[in-house]
């Protein structure tokens, strides 16, 4: 059956119906796993700023790796953001951060969404001219390869009032739906928003950020835990198509490809999430020796027996009786075999 949502076409079936409920039905629990796993979180939520960050600025053609953000994040020094990576990744994490910590009291609203891309933009001083503002020249969405190329995947809604009325289009109609499942709107809004392209740059990044945001909004708080944009990251190729694929019918379009690829997304995260939370319980039972060991395999990936014996003194024995055990638990992977055989984590 097809279903009439804003200005798309979305088919109702039952695999669309089961994605929302297995959705919901982490949410429901997720209360309770908050309460029990307080600290655990703390350290999940580093971890997934960092990857988010990351992620999302790689996807527009970024050369950091999450190691690379990592030191920049945890020494930031705003005098000495010269390159255009580096000007990205800390607008990214600033904006991140104020999402995460006031989505309660952000609006949906023009004001609102523009304030974000002003943070957003805030230490690119190439794109001074244009922060904060709708865009002033016609744009496209194009995708950003490892080599430089550019490839357009849409165009997008033209400059000036077509824009200004598109999207408040979008947020009178994100406002005042009420009947529309939460996860269904936040799908759309993405996608329009997408679609419109509304600043002149940055428009990728700020509608996973926006993402976040509905998310949290509508009370779907553990999507804080987990790298909403490291999935997109992964699964880059296929988020164009799917894209490109919806945008061809436009206007009017049918978007139930996207929409089941953005539930597919979620639901490939918690998944992740939950797989953490249960390494994270069973790291809180491992004796001394053991959490030296994952430490060590953690810091030098591809680490063999030998290595782990020598710098951290514990007897080759007992880290070749240790390993197996360890990767019996899935707390770290062996690679290769006899003498060439080594170790690492995630």
């Amino acid at each position: 059956m097809n279903d009439k949502v804003y200005t798309f076409t979305i088919q109702l079936d039952w695999k669309l119906i089961g994605f929302i409920s297995q959705l919901d039905r982490f949410d429901a629990s997720w209360a309770s796993i908050e309460r029990k796993e307080g600290q655990s979180l703390k350290q999940l939520k580093s971890i997934a700023t960092v990857r988010s960050v990351g992620a999302s600025t790689r996807i527009e053609g970024s050369r950091m790796n999450d190691e690379e953000v990592e030191v920049l994040l945890k020494a930031i020094d705003i005098t000495k953001l010269e390159d255009r990576d580096s000007q990205e990744v800390v607008g990214y994490f600033e904006t991140l951060d104020l999402i995460s910590v006031s989505y309660q009291d952000i609006e949906i609203s023009e004001s609102s969404i523009k304030n974000l891309h002003n943070i957003l933009m805030k230490y690119s001083r190439k794109d001074d001219w244009h922060k904060g503002d709708y865009k002033q020249h016609a744009n496209a969405v194009e995708a950003n390869y490892p080599d430089g190329t550019k490839h357009i995947i849409f165009q997008t809604t033209d400059v000036g009032f077509p824009t200004q009325d598109a999207m408040r289009g979008l947020i009178d109609w994100y406002l005042t739906d009420n009947t529309t499942h939460p996860l269904v709107k936040c799908a759309l809004f993405a996608y329009e928003f997408l679609s419109i392209h509304p600043f002149q740059d940055g428009n990728g990044r700020l509608s996973r950020l926006l993402s976040t945001l509905v998310l949290l909004k509508h009370g779907y708080k553990w999507i804080q835990y987990v790298s909403f944009e490291h999935e997109i990251e992964n699964r880059k190729s296929e988020y164009y198509r799917v894209l490109r694929g919806c945008q061809a019918q436009r206007p009017n379009e049918n978007v139930t490809d996207w929409v089941i690829f953005f539930f597919e997304a979620l639901g490939n995260i918690q998944k992740h999430l939950m797989q953490k939370l249960e390494v994270r319980g069973i790291e809180n039972q491992l004796s001394p020796r053991e959490k030296a060991i994952m430490t060590f395999i953690g810091n030098y990936p591809g680490c063999k027996s030998g290595d782990i014996a020598r710098k951290l003194g514990i007897p080759a024995p007992t880290v070749k009786r240790i390993l197996p055990d360890l990767v019996t638990k899935k707390l770290i992977e062996k690679h290769g075999t006899g003498p060439g055989t080594n170790y690492s984590t995630e």
